[in-house]
């Protein structure tokens, strides 16, 4: 006897679910959620479109009137000037149109992308003097770099790298991208002001004043080490410093053009006695015999100031 295989009629959920007219609203419904979605991102993106039509560029140029002279402060303002056959333009004086270039305002929506969307670039600069635009410029945030805007315009100063690592608005991780990018200039001993050596650590304004007169009496600094030879400079101040500081050739000291009362005022000389010996060792050698060494030779100073002195850039005769 043949046996029969008894098939389970199908339900009608299933009938339904098979049937060519669920397919299609099934089709249907995914086209009207993707259209949806699409209508939502080009009206906002029309949105955005808009705002930034409306907007400002991102950089605007002011150009504002500098009162001309003798205006006894009304407004005279002179046309702004032209380039010349070269393109250049030439410096602006008083009377002239002033150009000052800013970063334009944007409608919140607009800088709300832009935040979101923008660029991070990497190059070098000084956390010194970069402006806040290229602070965001390389990453940080607008609030960030007006952080560090406040710091620096209430004297605060980055001597290291590490002072702008330690800045509670850099990231580990943006500081690992930026460091090799950082460049702090040296402080040049030779051209520094008593501000500028007040700035570096473990220096006070005492320092700083005794660093610029020393300076003044040895005619420029020939080397770094010579911080060491002011009064109370000791080798431990130096060491907090000598990474942030760098020494200019200086002009040389006219050792043999002198007279006996400039003499005396260098430092590794320091005596009017000294002073004059040189000047009578000077008189009585010809000029293309005389050499530092001879002041040694005449025992003028003693092996210490010779040693001292011999370091310093001198005058050819």
């Amino acid at each position: 006897m043949r046996s029969r295989i008894m098939r389970r009629p199908k339900s009608r959920k299933e009938t339904d679910k098979s049937s060519p007219y669920f397919r299609a609203g099934a089709i249907a419904l995914v086209f009207i959620v993707i259209g949806y979605q699409t209508a939502l991102f080009v009206n906002r993106a029309a949105i955005l479109r808009i705002e930034a039509l409306r907007d400002s560029p991102d950089t605007v140029y002011i150009y504002q009137g500098l009162p001309s002279e003798g205006t006894n402060g009304h407004d005279s303002y002179a046309p702004a000037e032209r380039p010349d056959k070269a393109g250049r333009q030439e410096p602006r004086s008083a009377g002239q149109i002033q150009e000052v270039r800013r970063e334009a305002q944007h409608s919140p929506a607009v800088q709300k992308v832009r935040e979101q969307t923008r660029k991070v670039e990497s190059f070098r600069f000084n956390p010194n003097t970069a402006s806040v635009e290229e602070l965001i410029r390389l990453g940080l945030s607008p609030k960030q770099a007006a952080a560090i805007e406040s710091y620096r315009s209430k004297g605060g100063r980055f001597a290291r790298k590490s002072d702008f690592q330690a800045s509670y608005v850099v990231s580990d991780s943006l500081y690992r991208r930026l460091e090799k990018y950082i460049d702090i200039p040296l402080l040049d001993i030779n051209k520094a002001d008593s501000a500028a050596f007040d700035a570096l650590p473990g220096i006070g304004p005492y320092f700083a004043s005794r660093m610029v007169s020393f300076r003044s009496r040895l005619g420029g600094y020939s080397c770094k080490e010579q911080l060491m030879d002011i009064y109370n400079f000791s080798s431990e101040r130096y060491e907090g410093l000598q990474d942030l500081i760098s020494c200019s050739r200086p002009k040389p000291y006219p050792l043999w053009r002198l007279g006996a009362d400039s003499l005396r005022l260098h430092p590794y000389i320091d005596n009017y006695q000294a002073a004059r010996a040189i000047v009578l060792l000077r008189d009585n050698t010809p000029r293309d015999s005389l050499k530092i060494s001879l002041i040694e030779k005449a025992g003028i100073l003693s092996e210490e100031q010779y040693a001292k002195l011999s370091r310093c850039v001198i005058e050819e005769p």
